[in-house]
Order: C-alpha cells, then structure tokens, then sequence
C-alpha cells in the first residue's frame, strides 16, 4: 500500500488541524519537570575540639630530580630550536650557491689550513732535532708480578708489578 497515492481520505482537513491543535495544547499544559544537576549541603559540619579550623596553605614542595628534568628538557628545546634555525639558515644559504661564492670561502680557509700545516712540520723538524738520547750503561731489567685473590664466588684478582 502506497501512503502517497491512495483513493481514501483518512481525516478532513480541518478535523486533522483540530486534532493536532487539541495535541499540542494537551502537551503545552503539563508542568517541566526540572531535574536538578547539583546539590549543595548547607548543614553546618560538627565542631570537635576547642580550636577554630587554620587555614592550611599550599606549600608543594618539587623533587630536585623533577626540577632537573624540567630545566634540562628547557635547555634541549633551546638547543634543538637553535640547532635547527642554523640548520635552515646553512640550507638556505646552501640553495644559492654559485662557484664564486664556494672560492670565497674556501680558498681563505685552504690558504690557512696550509699555514698551519708548515708551522706545525716546521716545530716537528725542529723538536725531532734536538732531542738525542745516548745510553752508555748497561741496562737490565728486573720485573716481579704478585698475584693476590681474595673471595669465592665473586673472586677479585690483583696483579701488582714491582
């Protein structure tokens, strides 16, 4: 059966009107009923004792490992943070790179690089000179290796050389 396309006619019009007036005002008349969300005791709590109640402030006390921690995660979210602005300025720079750009500064830094080299060959040379070691005595040598253990189970052993 096909609600939209029927031959009968249920209810007139104006009955069908009426009836859903007659509705909505039955509805319209009852009360709300309101349902409370909260509760809130006004009853005075016992009294026990003869002081009055102190108002006890909050004074929380931070574990020094806690402030460590937090100090130290501080200090690796500034490193990291400047570490990665470095990191993008270098990139950035790095983008626009020409050859001219890359002698400029490499060539300054080789120049010096093999300044340093021939000062430190020189002082190598010059050292490698002066130091000459002659012996004349006869030479022996006399070693003595004591051992000692001490424990069972877990056994620590100590070798002493004289």
């Amino acid at each position: 059966m096909d609600p939209l396309h029927t031959t009968q006619h249920g209810m007139p019009e104006s009955e069908a009107a009426a009836e859903a007036r007659r509705l909505i005002d039955d509805w319209a008349a009852r009360p709300v009923r309101h349902h409370p969300t909260s509760f809130r005791d006004e009853t005075e709590p016992p009294a026990f004792g003869t002081t009055p109640p102190v108002r006890q402030e909050d004074h929380r006390i931070v574990p020094a490992w806690a402030a460590g921690i937090a100090v130290a995660s501080i200090g690796v979210g500034a490193g990291i943070t400047g570490i990665g602005c470095g990191a993008w300025l270098v990139l950035n720079g790095l983008a626009s790179v020409t050859l001219n750009s890359v002698l400029m500064v490499t060539l300054p830094l080789a120049g010096l690089a093999m300044i340093v080299t021939a000062i430190g060959g020189a002082i190598s040379k010059a050292r490698a000179a002066i130091t000459t070691n002659v012996y004349e005595a006869p030479v022996t040598q006399h070693t003595e290796i004591h051992t000692t253990t001490r424990g069972m189970f877990f056994a620590r052993t100590r070798n002493t050389i004289r």
